[in-house]
């Protein structure tokens, strides 16, 4: 739910202070929000994006800069492609949605294609939802929205989404259209980037439940609109700028995205725990600014590196304080109240812990074998 105008406008108030002076919010998109979801007890992450700052010159700032993200080349090349594929009113794309997902519906022929612009996130947000209401009066034809505007509630804070395209189909039904640049080979795509396209189209699709709840709401009994969990994936074909699509399940995804932002704490909880003054700006001495992020606890774990710029200063302190963590959350499971590399190795040695705990009896025995392994070895 919204939060109340009063208590709204007092946090706005509180995130734009901890951004510093007259630095403009960074606007958290779907690959955010989803990095954010995959770890979802970091409160240093979910105020950080929820206050807008720039982690990627905070982490400069703070002598650990980010090594990841796309080239100006791979931003080109995407946005070419993405060009080509929606050309012609989206002809193309249409006749992919057509025949990957919806091959009983007549063929596309004159679609709608409505004109989003409007001023702000939340003009667009509201034409998009204005867009897709006009769409839902007037079935039996197919209306394509370019770059709509979604917004979705996290943690107390709006953030503001904008999917490649949406389409809606001649039942009424919606479905998320992903354009990426990576391409299908012999009809496939490299897993792990299929999956990341897949984690960031379910947070859309979680953004467009809300509209269609809404207007389901406004329909006087109608039945809402459903949002499909089979989202279209556009890439290159093998190494050709043709394009090509393959359908994607995504309930699974979805499940785990909705499941991780419920578990998020609130944005607003975490800035009224912070000492007063507290400010991120990179402007800051780097002694004032590390002193600022320490404040906020983070949960650092290697996934980190490939989501968060601000990973590798988390993995510092984090081996500085030898936290178990370091070595990955399944490690960390396994080992129970044991939360330090040091207690570990104390339970390991017989000099701390407790018999009676599974982690350290399990310890212990691996010493053992390993002190067996060694003295064998050396006779």
């Amino acid at each position: 739910m919204p939060l109340p105008r009063t208590r709204g406008t007092a946090l706005r108030q509180r995130l734009a202070e901890l951004r510093g002076p007259d630095v403009p919010a960074k606007a958290l998109d779907a690959r955010a929000l989803a990095a954010l979801a995959a770890n979802p007890g970091c409160a240093r992450r979910a105020i950080l994006d929820g206050a807008g700052v720039n982690k990627t010159a905070l982490a400069s700032a703070l002598g650990s800069p980010a090594a990841f993200g796309q080239s100006q080349f791979a931003l080109t090349r995407g946005n070419a492609f993405e060009a080509k594929v929606k050309a012609d009113g989206g002809a193309e794309l249409l006749r992919l949605v057509h025949e990957k997902l919806d091959r009983s519906a007549e063929p596309p022929a004159d679609a709608r294609v409505p004109d989003l612009t409007a001023t702000g996130p939340q003009g667009r947000t509201a034409r998009t939802e204005l867009e897709l209401r006009e769409a839902a009066a007037h079935p039996g034809a197919w209306t394509l929205l370019d770059h709509p505007m979604l917004a979705l509630d996290v943690a107390g804070s709006p953030a503001f989404l904008e999917p490649d395209a949406v389409v809606v189909h001649p039942d009424g039904n919606w479905t998320v259209v992903e354009i990426k640049s990576f391409p299908l080979l012999d009809g496939s795509a490299d897993p792990a980037k299929v999956g990341a396209a897949a984690r960031q189209a379910a947070v859309y699709v979680l953004a467009l439940e809300e509209v269609a709840a809404r207007l389901g709401a406004e329909g006087g009994g109608a039945p809402s609109p459903r949002v499909r969990h089979r989202v279209l994936l556009v890439c290159p074909r093998d190494f050709s700028n043709l394009p090509a699509a393959s359908a994607v399940d995504i309930r699974k995804q979805r499940a785990v995205t909705a499941r991780q932002l419920a578990r998020l704490t609130r944005i607003e909880d975490i800035a009224d725990a912070l000492p007063e003054g507290t400010c991120f700006s990179p402007e800051l001495p780097a002694e004032e600014l590390t002193a600022a992020v320490e404040s906020v606890p983070a949960t650092y774990a290697p996934e980190c590196l490939s989501a968060c710029e601000l990973a590798f200063h988390c993995r510092a302190r984090s081996r500085q304080e030898g936290a178990v963590t370091t070595l990955g959350r399944p490690v960390r499971a396994e080992l129970g109240g044991l939360t330090t590399v040091e207690e570990v190795l104390a339970a390991a040695r017989g000099e701390a812990g407790d018999p009676g705990d599974p982690a350290v009896a399990a310890l212990r025995r691996a010493a053992a074998l390993r002190a067996e392994a060694l003295e064998a070895a050396c006779r």
